[in-house]
């Protein structure tokens, strides 16, 4: 008697153990979704069953994610925490989800994201940080997301971006940068030509309209010539350098050739509005400039050569004249003496008369 209640209840515990699910919420437990979207929580809830394997919690009030929010669930994929009112993401929060892939911050108050954070989560494909005030990027950006396919920073409020954030992210197909206060100056010529490689490889890019200075206001920022970066002169070596370095890692990732971390000390450039002649990145750059190249030389040699024709010939024309000028003249000398020749002869041959 006392074995089989015994039994009861151990079989009751397990079932309510397989089946435990937050009363807020509604659960899957076939595919293992957990969805709390719009239920007013201002809490990540608890009692989430260990083999969750996506959690939705958007649509609702939480204010921040403190230190291992989600240790319930080390098996979750997909977080989506959009539309929410975060402010305060714990450098921790994230930390043994291994297996996440996809994390969805959107619409949220966030306004920067500790490395430590980033760290933790190393296997992402999908991140949307979009629609929050993030003003910059931590450093271990590059080190932590290696899978990363698809990447949202539209609508933040980003005035510059280092292409060393975005170079490791050899997996990245799509990228959002549009709808943020870009500064259109010296420091965003890496961005530039790391964006005209990623076009040019295949890669999506929405848009990255200048907001500042006020000439390249609206314009995007891979549409901007390179002569308008007039102002770096002091830094142009710093960008030749930086762009060799960043074709050298190209061919090192290339041959399986691992390249120095990202993570050290880089010289920042000065503020300024850009530096002034161009290095081109990519195939086509090069060719174009190539061609105007020729077609400058080509211009400028026919000018010369015509300069030269000219030349010659007002030369030849000058001497010519001179020779004509020179035999008029002798010619002129010879009649005179030779009138004043006749008068003497005439003025004798009067004079005999009259004697």
């Amino acid at each position: 008697m006392t074995g089989g209640l015994f039994l009861t209840l151990c079989t009751l515990l397990l079932v309510q153990a397989v089946s435990s699910c937050p009363k807020e919420c509604g659960c899957d437990n076939n595919a293992k979704v957990v969805d709390c979207r719009g239920r007013g929580l201002y809490d990540i809830p608890h009692k989430l069953h260990r083999d969750t394997l996506e959690l939705h919690l958007q649509d609702n009030h939480i204010r921040g994610i403190g230190s291992m929010a989600f240790r319930e669930t080390p098996y979750l994929r997909v977080l989506d925490l959009a539309n929410n009112s975060i402010t305060m993401v714990s450098p921790s929060a994230l930390l043994g989800l291994r297996s996440l892939n996809t994390l969805i911050l959107a619409n949220n108050t966030i306004r920067e994201l500790d490395r430590r954070l980033l760290g933790s989560i190393r296997n992402l494909t999908h991140l949307d940080l979009s629609h929050n005030n993030i003003v910059g990027l931590p450093g271990a950006l590059a080190d932590s997301f290696h899978h990363l396919t698809h990447f949202s920073l539209h609508y933040n409020r980003l005035t510059k971006l280092d292409r060393t954030h975005l170079e490791a992210l050899g997996n990245l197909q799509v990228l959002h940068l549009a709808s943020n206060p870009w500064k259109c100056d010296c420091n965003m010529i890496g961005l530039k030509l790391w964006l005209e490689t990623f076009t040019f490889k295949g890669g999506v890019v929405d848009a990255v309209p200048c907001h500042e200075p006020y000439a390249m206001r609206n314009r995007d920022l891979r549409s901007v010539p390179y002569e308008l970066f007039h102002s770096c002169m002091s830094t142009s070596y710093n960008y030749l350098f930086a762009n060799i370095q960043h074709m050298e890692r190209q061919q090192r990732l290339l041959r399986g050739v691992p390249y120095p971390s990202l993570d050290a000390p880089v010289e920042q450039e000065p503020e300024c509005e850009a530096k002034p002649k161009p290095r081109p990145i990519n195939l086509r750059h090069a060719i174009a400039t190539v061609i105007i190249t020729g077609i400058v030389c080509g211009v400028v040699c026919l000018m010369m050569l015509a300069a030269a024709v000219y030349g010659c010939a007002y030369a030849a024309v000058m001497a010519k004249y001179q020779r004509e000028l020179k035999k008029r003249e002798e010619e002129a000398g010879r009649m005179e003496k030779e009138n004043s020749e006749n008068k003497e002869g005439a003025k004798e041959l009067r004079e005999n008369a009259i004697a």
